[in-house]
């Protein structure tokens, strides 16, 4: 185990609070070329030119963020290639994919149901609102609502004063946020503690020409594009201007090139993660001891790190298709008063290893974190909104 990790936490959620929080930094290059392609946003030309920016804005005919950032001291234009909602889901990701392969202990809410293209699974470490999810909120345990549960009763009535119940059932919730939204009345919310972002640096625009060529170059037009029986029509029979008319609908014959848009070159990448001490030590337990409440606060910290580690400790990130990074340099540093610093090398093994050291140390204390999965069934109208998804595939045209 690493017993420095261990108590370099234990230090930075006492009561002397010697660290402000603990920063992951990395750096990266394309794994092709220079190039990567960003997500794609609606362009507001509105906003961006109440801004001023259009004019300076290297990526202004993009659908991609575009930024300027102060960056080794330098004010550098960026390119958003992930943000910190999406990092926050891929290290959930990580977590719920180690907790399957039983590399690590966690509590887990897991809602299964049967549909005509098989079964369908979604977990607390899955759902969007995570303790406050609607998931949650339209399922059942034994035919029983879930807020109507007992569990389900304890994370309804969680408050910024007494967290336990979402320590002990939902712990990703107190890291990466979560609020009540579609309560009446009071609605409980928990800020981020732990966020991570990645940007391109020196973006510039790249184009592409997207098509699709046919073996055979396949001409003419479909009678009935939606029916699997189609009757092929010879060019010149009927004009095939409207939509099921065209071979395209079937998949089939040649498409023109045409512009799309084509990623932006970049000289590398960044990633700036931060976990905050001062926000875990807004976190209050109740009447928990005081030893205890420290445990806890160092627990959180530690399964941060252990997914931090599980999600990006790799040799390299894939993004989304066309945004491959590999990695030239990553630190993890505890971060002090001033330069104040202490930086550790840390593996996801060893992070977890500790998560489940504080985890004992903590129920000892007086608060116990779950490692059970809670079976949830959907109520019968979820139920049927999941078949009507995962089915609609099927009909004709989709």
């Amino acid at each position: 185990m690493s017993s420095q990790f261990l108590e370099l936490l234990l230090a930075a959620v006492g009561p002397e609070r010697p660290w402000a929080g603990v920063s992951a930094q990395a750096e990266y290059r394309p794994a092709a070329g220079d190039k990567v392609f960003p997500p794609s946003y609606p362009k507001d030309r509105n906003q961006e030119k109440d801004r001023g920016q259009e004019k300076d804005n290297p990526l202004a005919d993009a659908p991609y963020l575009a930024e300027e950032h102060w960056v080794d001291g330098k004010q550098r234009w960026v390119v958003v290639l992930d943000q910190v909602p999406s990092q926050a889901n891929r290290i959930e990701t990580a977590l719920l994919e180690a907790r399957d392969e039983g590399r690590i202990r966690l509590p887990l809410f897991e809602l299964t149901t049967s549909t005509s293209r098989g079964p369908v699974r979604i977990t607390s470490l899955e759902m969007p609102h995570r303790f406050a999810d609607a998931y949650l909120r339209d399922s059942q345990i034994n035919g029983e609502r879930f807020p109507k549960t007992e569990v389900g009763q304890k994370i309804r009535s969680v408050t910024a004063r007494d967290v336990r119940a979402l320590f002990e059932y939902s712990p990703e919730s107190l890291l990466f946020g979560g609020w009540d939204s579609h309560r009446k009345g009071h609605q409980t919310r928990f800020a981020r503690a732990y966020s991570s972002s990645i940007v391109g640096l020196d973006p510039r625009l790249g184009q592409r020409q997207g098509g699709r060529m046919d073996p055979v170059n396949l001409t003419g037009a479909v009678k009935d594009s939606a029916k699997d029986d189609w009757e092929f029509m010879v060019p010149g029979e009927k004009k095939a201007k409207t939509k099921g008319e065209k071979l395209s609908e079937r998949g089939l014959g040649n498409i023109a090139p045409n512009s799309a848009h084509g990623g932006v070159s970049i000289t590398g990448a960044r990633r700036s993660g931060w976990l905050s001490m001062a926000a875990l030590a807004r976190l209050r337990f109740g009447d928990a001891p005081v030893e205890a409440v420290r445990l806890a606060r160092a627990t959180l910290a530690a399964l941060a790190l252990a997914g931090d580690r599980l999600a990006f400790g790799g040799p390299s990130v894939w993004l989304r298709s066309g945004c491959d990074l590999i990695h030239t340099g990553q630190r993890l540093v505890f971060e002090g008063e001033g330069e104040t610093r202490e930086e550790i090398t840390l593996g996801a093994g060893e992070a977890i290893e500790v998560f489940h050291e504080l985890c004992e140390r903590t129920a000892k204390a007086g608060i116990a974190m779950s490692q059970e999965i809670i079976a949830l069934d959907p109520v019968p109208a979820l139920a049927k909104a999941i078949e009507y998804s995962v089915a609609k595939s099927d009909e004709p045209g989709e």
